[in-house]
């Protein structure tokens, strides 16, 4: 199990268009998983998932995976968040 936290600075934070990209490049690994904020933990690879979150801009979340990839899906997923899912 691997994990880190970020805030997220994009402007709509994980909403419509961010929260797809966030999930296409979740499902590009092996590892499950998991984003979670507060209490709330959903499947990183759902968009019903992620968008239920409800994550704006300027919330912490923590990204983590388990699995043969899981620090690499981890590290790319803060990166794209970082990166402003550009």
């Amino acid at each position: 199990m691997f994990l880190k936290e970020v805030v997220v600075q994009n402007q709509v934070g994980l909403h419509a268009r961010p929260a797809t990209f966030f999930i296409q490049k979740a499902n590009e690994y092996k590892s499950s998983i998991w984003i979670e904020r507060d209490e709330r933990k959903a499947n990183a690879k759902s968009l019903l998932g992620v968008l239920s979150l409800g994550v704006t801009k300027g919330v912490s979340i923590t990204i983590s995976a388990d699995g043969p990839d899981e620090e690499e899906a981890v590290n790319s997923l803060i990166e794209l968040i970082s990166s402003d899912f550009s």
